[in-house]
């Protein structure tokens, strides 16, 4: 793409440099010999006309179609060199001609060393044609010769000069445009391990959210089960209960997180029927005392699952670390947003020295949807947990 985008960028420099070297040469070239020759002989008109003429005609044929097999810019350079020659000697000189023809050498050659010699025939049948017409004379010498030689130094000085500076200048887009394309391969991979580390981080949050919570709550239930087994078989029996319902969530999780299920969690517009159900569930496995508030929010779908999410690692938090008796969940919709609040009345711990996945993957999980998670705890007060997050339109 970007040699294409180089290349095409050349041929529309090299296009324009073209037309104005062609209304340059028209103006300048073409039109005062045909002016000049009009006051001559009838012969010499036509012959002059006509041959201004044919390299017109040339020139127009090699713009348009440079891949012509029968006129090729090195064959109209040849044309040009002997119009030059015959223009010299109808016009008794023709040095402000061969000027004038001069970028054409340069333009329109494969090397340097084809110009300088295409130009220097031209300007050698330039020098003799104009003899031949005016013959050998000193004032002849002091202008037509002297003239058309020094145009011709000049002419391959300022070439050899200008094709030194353009291959510098290629040489250096060239490098310029390998480096940004090993700079895009270099970018598009580091998107694309950025893309791969956010992926693995995000299924790293959801299966620590959803399976790895689950499948604790399953080890919890299950040593219950077993201590009741023999001394309690009612409470055991609901223990099992609780196992297998548990097992079943964790499939229905994993289905959703290898693609074979569509991404649920929550049910549209009831985000405080599914945590009143979250929250039964925690009362039976754990026997704790739950208060709630949960007004009934319409919220958009990732705004309810985030919450969701903050709930269940709130409460397996609870459950694992604070030895807590007390838990209170309050759902509360703002203007523009809404707040979840969990607190709970255990031992509390120091946020600070707290590094647990947890507590950063539902600051990240919130960051994503530009809300805020704010922790407050310290030893022997409990723990304060909120959820906010602004409001956003329904899906």
């Amino acid at each position: 793409m970007i040699q294409w985008q180089q290349q095409s960028g050349d041929r529309l420099a090299q296009d324009r440099v073209l037309r104005w070297n062609l209304a340059g040469w028209i103006l300048f070239g073409l039109l005062p010999p045909a002016v000049a020759v009009l006051d001559a002989s009838p012969a010499r008109r036509f012959w002059l006309l006509g041959l201004l003429a044919l390299i017109a005609l040339c020139h127009t044929v090699v713009l348009t179609r440079p891949d012509n097999p029968l006129l090729r810019p090195r064959t109209y350079l040849g044309v040009l060199v002997l119009v030059l020659g015959a223009t010299a000697y109808l016009l008794d000189g023709g040095a402000a001609f061969y000027v004038v023809s001069l970028p054409h050498f340069w333009l329109f050659a494969r090397a340097p060393r084809d110009a300088i010699t295409l130009s220097g025939a031209a300007a050698a049948l330039t020098v003799f044609g104009g003899t031949l017409g005016q013959g050998w004379s000193p004032q002849f010498l002091t202008g037509n010769v002297v003239f058309t030689m020094v145009a011709y130094i000049a002419g391959v000085g300022l070439g050899l000069w200008v094709h030194r500076f353009v291959g510098q200048s290629n040489e250096r887009q060239e490098q310029l445009t390998a480096e940004l394309t090993v700079t895009q391969k270099e970018l598009a991979q580091a998107y694309q391990r950025q893309g791969a580390a956010e992926e693995r981080e995000r299924l790293a949050r959801e299966i620590h959210d959803t399976l790895a919570q689950g499948f604790a709550s399953i080890v919890v239930l299950a040593e219950a089960a077993r201590a009741a087994s023999a001394t309690d078989p009612v409470r055991c029996a609901e223990q099992l209960t609780s196992i297998e319902q548990t097992a079943r969530e964790n499939l229905a999780e994993a289905r959703v997180l290898v693609g074979s299920a569509p991404e649920s969690g929550v049910a549209v517009g009831s985000l405080a029927s599914t945590l009143r159900r979250t929250l039964d569930r925690f009362v039976q496995d754990t026997g704790l005392t739950v208060t709630a508030e949960l007004p009934d929010v319409d919220l958009d779908q990732r705004t309810r699952v985030a919450l969701l999410r903050c709930t269940q690692e709130s409460l397996a938090n609870v459950r694992k670390h604070s030895g807590a008796s007390t838990v209170g969940v309050v759902l509360t919709e703002l203007v523009g947003g809404v707040e979840l609040e969990i607190t709970d009345d255990g031992c509390g711990f120091v946020v600070e020295e707290s590094h647990g996945f947890g507590l950063d993957g539902m600051s990240r999980r919130l960051a994503e949807l530009d809300g805020e998670l704010a922790v407050t705890s310290s030893l022997g007060d409990g723990t304060r947990v909120l959820a906010s997050l602004p409001t956003h339109s329904q899906d």
